[in-house]
């Protein structure tokens, strides 16, 4: 089974051609090709396949470490345009929808490794996310690790809780990192990203991503931490999100629109995994 090794800010992924054939990788298989000591070793495992949905030219999937699916990656569907345009199948300044597991999103390839990506407008009613509470609001108490946090709740494809902090470093953070990302509130587990403000078109991010732990970048966590700021009047509509393994640039202006990310995409290298059909 070929493969290409692909990386958005360090965060890592193991990038398989299904366009014409369905690859049958279960739970077990995908964490064997995730693991970092005896397979490939990746944060996430994607796909690409043909689009069941005709507006949409690609579909690709999106699988956690752990074997568990993921309804949106920002960084990925960065790196699934970077191997579309190598493939021959999308070309320099071009817009194409593609089929995510969350639905539709739309990218842009600014140069062969950078590409621009709406990742649709952020969703904060509770429900939605899916977070349990009474009402949408723009901040909520939550009990974590024996003590109580505020946060902010936004879908982006995917649950995230936004944690504004005044070092992402901090001793500590380790620890509520996978207690906030596997909280009973959130059903489906969530992405929790701790958020440092630096000024009003800067900030720096920490991300554990649910089913993958800490990672160097999580793209759809740049767009929560950005749009659960700017929900606050806290931002402006543009801003740069510092993350460990590199820089983000997201844009939105607001309710009612699409907001749009921003960043590089990598080749590492090809392979072959001898370890599954």
């Amino acid at each position: 089974m070929r493969f290409s090794k692909m990386h958005g800010l360090g965060n890592d992924f193991v990038v398989l051609d299904a366009r014409t054939r369905p690859l049958a990788l279960d739970a077990a298989a995908i964490r064997a090709l995730a693991d970092r000591h005896t397979g490939v070793g990746c944060d996430q495992l994607l796909t690409i396949e043909p689009a069941r949905d005709p507006s949409c030219a690609f579909r690709y999937g999106i699988w956690n470490a752990d074997g568990s699916p993921s309804g949106q990656c920002g960084n990925g569907v960065r790196c699934v345009a970077a191997w579309l345009h190598r493939a021959g199948a999308l070309e320099l300044g071009e817009t194409v929808r593609l089929e995510s597991p969350s639905g539709p999103v739309d990218v842009r390839l600014l140069g062969p490794l950078e590409v621009a990506v709406d990742m649709g407008e952020p969703v904060f009613a509770p429900a939605r996310i899916p977070f349990l509470a009474e009402a949408e609001a723009d901040r909520y108490p939550i009990a974590v690790a024996g003590g109580e946090l505020v946060i902010g709740a936004v879908s982006m494809g995917n649950p995230h809780a936004v944690v504004v902090v005044d070092d992402p470093e901090a001793a500590g953070i380790d620890a509520l990192g996978p207690a906030l990302s596997t909280h009973p509130r959130f059903p489906q587990g969530a992405n929790a990203g701790f958020v440092r403000r630096l000024d009003r078109n800067h900030l720096r991010l920490r991300v554990h991503e649910r089913g993958s732990g800490w990672t160097l970048a999580c793209g759809t966590g740049a767009c929560a931490a950005m749009a659960v700021l700017r929900r606050r009047g806290e931002v402006e509509a543009g801003v740069a999100v510092t993350l460990p393994g590199g820089t983000l640039h997201i844009d939105w202006p607001g309710p009612g629109h699409p907001l749009w990310m921003t960043g590089p995409a990598a080749f590492v290298f090809e392979g072959d995994w001898p370890h599954a059909a």
